[in-house]
């Protein structure tokens, strides 16, 4: 494998690939191939970075890093031999593991753009799939105001309903599962998800349930087959419209309801439980406090709340996503860790947690048989959002199971109980869930 020091002793025009390939340690699993007609790496190597057109070049030059990857990857610019673009899981994990990117000094830059022609460092619009940088977001909105939060949603979740139900399987759930063993199906350990936190919430026939960011309705459904009154809260108005029709066609409309609302506008109160999956991510750091004292306050004495969310494994780290995360998935995302939660939650006063546990594991199980699941529907897949939106799914789904995996992110289970004036939690000395 080429080196960058062997790289930059060039002055005339450079194959792309021994350029691409300097930034791969020398022991990689991954070959380099270009449009050029060059190659670097091992011949015999099981995947292959294949940087398929000069526009690919400019994104890889003018954004170095995982976003200028993405973009190139997305566009169609590059492509990953050896997987599918639907899990592309093992090539990723090959390349996470030998790329050793560091941005190129001001002389080191200008030997590379001398090797590769100075065109290529001209910006180019980015695929459409990727939402405006952050500093566009702030001027054209306040971050988490009603607005701003309706967008971002809007730009992940309002794809199409028939693309999520090829992904996500008959569920329509796009929270971490929770397998009951190593063999279960994902639709098996989804419906063993909602029957944990139903049961963490102490839910029974007659009682009331508000879910908060509650997607396609899976835990509103769960919840009303048991007998429970559920109201729901989504801001995207597909998953509200999905929902509710499947309310209508099980026969729930005596116990559930799906509203396409922001949550902070439910007016009821009085709840024996509330439950929030999956949306704590989209919240803001600054912003726990008002979270958590709005699902105490649509507490009555007594209920239980339960959130799940996505966490860093520490409680030191930056909370804003990365560059990828920020512009494909999730705008406006933030992250922060256990620890910061709880105590979020502990200083608004009024509630005492009870117990919490990390589900990390399960979350890259869940993230493996989604990829699955859009492999296998790929081509329904691609002629219903497009291949770029379709490739985006792949990259980010096969990335997020890498990190779970590798414990740069975790998923926690945080259970609470809204104290009445004697402060008493009013629940069983031990727990009483099964696992």
């Amino acid at each position: 494998m080429t080196t960058l020091k062997d790289a930059l002793t060039h002055t005339e025009h450079m194959p792309l690939a021994d350029i691409f390939g300097t930034f791969l340690g020398e022991d990689s699993r991954i070959r380099v191939s270009a449009y050029d007609g060059s190659t670097a790496g091992p011949a015999d190597a099981p995947f292959e970075l294949a940087l398929r057109t000069p526009r690919g070049t400019n994104y890889l030059v003018t954004a170095p890093g995982e976003l200028g990857l993405a973009r190139a990857y997305i566009g169609g610019d590059v492509d990953l031999v050896g997987v599918h673009p639907g899990d592309p899981y093992r090539a990723l994990q090959a390349l996470s593991q030998d790329l050793t990117f560091s941005k190129p000094s001001p002389r080191e830059m200008a030997h590379i753009a001398r090797g590769i022609g100075l065109e290529h460092f001209k910006p180019v619009a980015p695929p459409p799939q990727e939402a405006v940088p952050r500093w566009r977001r702030v001027a054209e909105g306040l971050r988490h105001s009603k607005h701003r939060d309706a967008e971002v949603i809007h730009h992940h979740y309002d794809v199409s309903n028939t693309f999520y139900e090829w992904v996500l399987g008959p569920s329509m759930t796009y929270t971490c599962a929770v397998y009951p063993d190593a063999d279960a199906s994902l639709e098996a350990a989804q419906e063993n998800k909602y029957r944990l936190i139903f049961e963490k919430l102490r839910l029974k026939p007659g009682d009331r349930l508000l879910d908060i960011g509650c997607g396609w309705g899976g835990m509103v459904r769960y919840a009303a087959r048991h007998g429970v009154h559920a109201i729901g809260a989504t801001l995207s108005a597909e998953q509200a419209k999905w929902a509710q029709e499947a309310i209508a066609r099980e026969g729930l409309g005596e116990f559930a309801e799906v509203r396409f609302s922001d949550y902070r506008d439910v007016a009821e109160s009085e709840f024996d439980a509330v439950s929030s999956i999956g949306l704590t991510e989209h919240i803001g750091v600054a912003n726990y406090p008002d979270y958590f004292r709005f699902m105490r306050d649509k507490l009555r004495p007594g209920g239980l709340l339960l959130n799940h969310c996505i966490t860093r494994p520490d409680n030191t780290g930056p909370h804003k996503a990365g560059a990828f995360i920020d512009r494909y998935v999730f705008p406006d995302g933030e992250l922060a860790g256990v620890g910061t939660i709880i105590s979020r939650l502990q200083d608004i006063g009024g509630v005492e947690v009870l117990h919490e546990e990390n589900l990390r594991e399960h979350y890259a199980m869940t993230l493996r048989d989604w990829n699955a699941n859009l492999a296998a529907h790929w081509d329904e897949a691609v002629a219903e959002v497009g291949e770029g939106t379709a490739r985006l799914w792949g990259l980010y789904m096969a990335g997020s199971r890498i990190g779970f995996e590798r414990d740069t992110v975790q998923l926690h289970h945080v259970l609470a109980v809204k104290l009445d004036d004697d402060r008493a939690p009013n629940v069983p000395l031990r727990p009483w869930w099964r696992p």
